[in-house]
């Protein structure tokens, strides 16, 4: 009997365990549900344990699913190395990613730090910036690959891999959306939640001016929490001590919003593959209905 663990089963497997789902695990290491499940039967055969159990519709791990955790990590680390000592081509690489900072509270801590344990040997740099100078960059090959709000992206629609609810915003310690002319803090002219609030606005009548203009979310967020102005976020942008108002507040309703991956054209190697598929399986909710961040 074969008692050698399969790097390739482990990674699977791993996927899940940060992932939260066979589904999700399947789109970032590619492959169908049912390859997954195969794969993690067999590693179950394995390690002579049950790793996952039923809970419901759902698989969780069991307790010795949770102890193989910490060991997949090690020994896929250990196996990149091992790669990228002996191999000619080496294994390390470096992927630029651009993300703006509106999403980066969701994306760095979690989403990112999860791709890093299944994937030790790609390193992410990451540059912040507005949707339109990601779009630049991304056409100019200056980044491999960008997260962008779709309407900002010029030219370059990208990959739409996530939707939210666009949200009217305030503090809930302050009173700025009682004012009877609304202060906003918004984006800069280039940002298509400013043009969506402040038409919505216009359509209902309802007085406002523009206090408050950056490109930086966290100086919007400052704004609000301060209670100086209402602004516009996304639901996955929503801080805590954050209200959302509506129309019995007095505020129309909004779209949704659009988040495109664009992908430089020179963007085209393995490890470009394995981030945008770790992309879109923990924060993409298009085809699969809308949800948390799989990475929570």
């Amino acid at each position: 009997m074969n008692h050698a663990l399969d790097i390739d089963q482990l990674r699977t497997f791993l996927a899940i365990a940060e992932l939260g789902s066979f589904t999700k695990a399947g789109e970032a290491v590619h492959k169908t549900q049912s390859a997954v499940s195969m794969q993690m039967r067999r590693l179950e055969e394995r390690v002579g344990q049950p790793i996952f159990i039923k809970d419901g519709r759902q698989s969780r791990l069991t307790e010795d699913g949770l102890r193989l955790v910490e060991f997949a990590r090690r020994m896929i680390l250990l196996n990149d190395e091992t790669l990228s000592a002996f191999n000619g081509q080496k294994e390390v690489g470096h992927v630029k990613l651009g993300v703006p900072d509106d999403y980066t509270d969701r994306l760095l801590p979690q989403v990112l730090a999860a791709f890093n344990r299944l994937n030790p040997s790609i390193e992410v740099l990451v540059e912040c910036s507005s949707s339109a100078k990601l779009t630049e960059a991304i056409r100019d090959g200056a980044l491999d690959v960008a997260i962008t709000t779709s309407g900002d992206t010029l030219n370059i629609r990208g990959e739409i891999i996530r939707r939210e609810q666009l949200y009217w915003v305030t503090s809930n310690q302050h009173s700025a959306h009682t004012q009877d002319v609304i202060r906003l803090a918004l984006g800069p002219a280039t940002c298509c939640w400013r043009r969506i609030s402040m038409d919505a606005l216009d359509r209902a009548g309802r007085p406002y001016r523009v206090s408050y203009t950056s490109s930086s979310a966290a100086a919007l967020v400052g704004a609000v929490q301060a209670g100086l102005a209402v602004t516009v976020f996304p639901e996955s942008a929503i801080r805590e001590g954050m209200r959302i108002l509506d129309e019995r507040d007095g505020f129309p309703s909004l779209p949704f919003c659009d988040i495109a991956l664009l992908r430089s054209d020179s963007a085209r190697e393995n490890m470009h593959d394995k981030l945008c598929n770790h992309l879109i399986a923990a924060i993409g909710n298009v085809g699969n209905g809308a949800g948390q961040l799989a990475a929570e």
